[in-house]
């Protein structure tokens, strides 16, 4: 499968006038986005993913590296009218009708009627606009008729490419499921998704392969599923022989056994092999097994330990 982006060294740095010290924003990023996937680039805030996301759209130029988007060298114009961007903040003609905007972006397209009408009212029925909102003004909506208006823009020259920047940052549940499935089926119709984004969980959800970049370096990249490889066990163990020799015996087998009471102990493995031997020392010391957890790494998991590792290190 061709790649969407590919992304060679690219970097940012400016100077902090404040500070002055130069910062690097984005530092030597290696990266490929597959054509028809849905990629989630993650990152605290800070991370440099906006300005990634920037340089990638030729709204700021790199200090040093190279990028090409559907074949095509980053910033070569013929490629634009294939892309479409979603801003984490939308600022959007407040005096406008959720329809007249979108006609407003197709004319900039130069689409012409009665193709132009027929996309507006596409768009609009895609990302679930109520209908009795597109001729109203802009001023008047929520949140979230905001992010299914700018989601819609984006989609209004009918582009191969999006980059969507929070996309579902700050809606209530409804919404926010609701747009997640939008953004979502946008790869059954073949589209790629470049999508920034805090909400993991979503991430999880949708994409097929994520990274995560900190402080501008990106520090590891993968699918879901290899990521998030490696189910833990939790054990808890109570008993009066916790003081009495069964902590070393435990830990001996399990090191990542800690006292979380008096009488209580917390095992984490994920060595389900280990689970029968856990049992029979706990039993033989007379003390007891009180539950027996499994839990499945999440995304959430991985981001952390990934990022704080890296801040240890540094």
């Amino acid at each position: 499968m061709a790649a969407a982006i590919s992304i060679q060294g690219l970097t940012k740095k400016y100077v902090d006038v404040w500070q002055k010290q130069e910062v690097i924003a984005v530092n030597n990023l290696n990266l490929e986005v597959q054509e028809g996937e849905i990629f989630g680039f993650l990152g605290r805030n800070g991370a440099g993913k906006t300005t990634t996301i920037k340089m990638l759209l030729g709204l700021v130029f790199p200090t040093a590296g190279d990028a090409t988007l559907l074949g095509k060298a980053m910033g070569d114009n013929s490629v634009k009218s294939q892309l479409a961007y979603l801003p984490e903040e939308t600022y959007f003609y407040d005096s406008m009708t959720g329809w007249d905007l979108l006609d407003y972006y197709g004319r900039l397209f130069r689409i012409p009627e009665p193709e132009r009408s027929r996309r507006v009212q596409i768009c609009l029925e895609k990302v679930r606009l109520q209908k009795d909102a597109w001729r109203r003004s802009i001023r008047g909506y929520s949140k979230g008729m905001r992010q299914r208006t700018g989601i819609a823009q984006a989609l209004i020259n009918d582009p191969k490419l999006l980059f969507l920047d929070e996309p579902t940052s700050g809606l209530d549940p409804i919404a926010h499921a609701e747009l997640r499935e939008i953004v979502a089926s946008l790869k059954d119709e073949g589209k790629t998704v470049f999508l920034s984004s805090h909400q993991l969980a979503d991430v999880e959800i949708i994409c097929s392969r994520v990274a995560i970049i900190h402080r501008g370096k990106l520090l590891t990249t993968g699918t879901i599923k290899e990521l998030t490889a490696g189910e833990r066990t939790e054990i808890v163990v109570q008993g009066k022989a916790v003081t009495n020799g069964l902590l070393g015996k435990l830990q001996a087998l399990v090191p990542d056994t800690e006292r979380t009471g008096s009488d209580t102990l917390m095992l984490r493995t994920e060595d389900d092999d280990k689970i029968s031997a856990i049992i029979d020392i706990v039993r033989g010391a007379e003390a007891h097994v009180l539950s027996i957890v499994p839990h499945r790494r999440a995304l959430e998991d991985v981001f952390v330990e990934t990022v704080r590792r890296e801040e240890a290190s540094a």
